[in-house]
């Protein structure tokens, strides 16, 4: 045997017979609900796509700083998926479909090589859940339940353990959080690009709020 098979781990011992437990669930529930679970694991995450959208169509009325953190989800959703491999690679986690005898999957189950932990799709949809968060807290409410569905569907489905998707999670939430907040430091570049022939795209952003009939101190005339 390789150096590189024994390093292979088997995660059921952390929580293996949660995921059994789920997966008796799974086995037993009806066709219809196992058929949606399936189908939003496999092609969810292009709702969080777009959540983008509509946040940057929104964030055209808004000040610069909000725009940015906008233009940057997309990339936070990059580096999140980067620092999410390289955890990969570090722990060649067996997938549980593939680990734990009696187990069902209702997609294919990964081979050999296609890592469990930490879940790519569970640090996705929460590395744009919380990047959202930054630019509005009712869509970053809505993006985060969604995510957690995301987290919950790659469970049932039998491709991951309970605890692949939570420290997928983690992983996702912590890169928004360092991020989002540098990217509002980018609102002057906003500010220069609006002035630009990106404006149609980026918008005018927010409209100062005048009282009418009031001048600042120190404005007005004697």
């Amino acid at each position: 045997m390789s150096p590189r098979a024994l390093a292979v781990y088997d995660g059921s011992g952390i929580d293996g017979s949660l995921y059994t437990r789920v997966n008796g669930w799974a086995q037993s529930a009806p066709h219809w609900l196992n058929d949606v679970i399936k189908v939003w694991s496999a092609i969810g995450l292009g709702l969080f796509a777009v959540f983008m959208v509509y946040a940057w169509w929104r964030a055209r009325g808004a000040d610069s700083a909000t725009m940015a953190k906008v233009l940057a989800s997309p990339v936070i959703v990059v580096v999140a998926y980067g620092v999410n491999s390289v955890l990969k690679s570090v722990v060649d986690e067996l997938r549980p479909c593939a680990q734990i005898r009696g187990s069902v999957s209702l997609e294919t189950c990964p081979a050999t090589g296609d890592w469990s932990f930490p879940s790519n799709h569970s640090v996705i949809a929460f590395a744009a859940a919380i990047a959202l968060w930054s630019v509005s807290r009712r869509l970053g409410v809505v993006a985060t339940v969604f995510a957690a569905l995301m987290a919950a569907s790659r469970v049932w489905v039998g491709v991951h353990y309970p605890h692949d998707v939570v420290v997928g999670a983690v992983v996702g939430t912590l890169v928004a959080l360092v991020l989002a907040p540098l990217a509002g430091r980018c609102g002057p570049l906003v500010d220069r690009m609006r002035a630009s022939a990106l404006r149609p795209l980026l918008g005018t952003g927010a409209v100062p709020v005048v009282t009418h009939g009031y001048q600042p101190y120190g404005t007005r005339q004697h």
